[in-house]
């Protein structure tokens, strides 16, 4: 996968990067990356390709209803991959595997990305149009994203995992969403990210933490 510079994204990632609503604070961006394998994700994919297949053989076994049974189908494997590789290289640090991320991706409808954006950034959308002429920043995200990858010929996914197995999760955030869209003929994935940070939480972490190190001053400075 390669990440991929778009200028209609540029406006709104700076819109949107730690944007001020008071008692909390938006972060969100949108990428586009290729899905042209680099060397990395070539052995990767193969990795990946190789766990569901042998996972597939021990759950039709054990579990013919497993859940990831449709993965029998080479191009939804192929789909798969190509969202975990994404992730992959949003987030370098977290291992992810193909077939546990499988159970955590949902596929949408782009109704379901306007009713995100309508319940989560509904105060991010005031100040987008106050800033620019009455202009919805849902129009602009759909405008920006269908000049990139063209979404009428794209799938839809978001991607919520469990906390335990959450790489999106930080100190004080209040929601986090993920949504990808991923055009087959275009090989290209857009990825959108948005959190929500509150600050009260976050400044009690801080403090926390700020105390923390005060006591292990403390017992440096003192003789034993």
């Amino acid at each position: 996968m390669k990440f991929l510079e778009y200028t209609p994204f540029d406006s709104l990632n700076m819109f949107l990067d730690k944007l001020n609503l008071g008692d909390c604070t938006i972060r969100g961006n949108l990428e586009a990356f290729s899905c042209k394998h680099t060397g990395i994700d070539r052995r990767l994919s193969i990795s990946l390709e190789h766990d569901i297949l042998d996972y597939l053989g021990k759950s039709s076994d054990s579990d013919p209803s497993s859940p990831v049974e449709h993965l029998s189908c080479r191009s939804s494997r192929k789909t798969l991959i190509y969202l975990v590789l994404t992730l992959s290289h949003m987030y370098p640090d977290f291992d992810f595997s193909a077939v546990r991320a499988h159970l955590f991706f949902n596929e949408e409808e782009w109704e379901s990305f306007r009713q995100m954006t309508d319940t989560y950034l509904s105060e991010a959308s005031r100040q987008w149009a106050a800033a620019n002429e009455g202009v919805s920043l849902l129009d602009s995200m759909t405008n920006a994203i269908d000049e990139v990858i063209k979404i009428r010929e794209s799938d839809i996914y978001s991607y919520s995992p469990d906390p335990d197995g959450d790489p999106f999760l930080e100190k004080g955030v209040i929601w986090s969403v993920n949504f990808f869209f991923y055009n087959r003929k275009l090989k290209r994935v857009v990825s959108f990210r948005c959190s929500c940070t509150s600050k009260i939480s976050l400044d009690d972490f801080l403090t926390a933490a700020l105390s923390d190190g005060e006591e292990e001053d403390a017992l440096v400075d003192m003789d034993i």
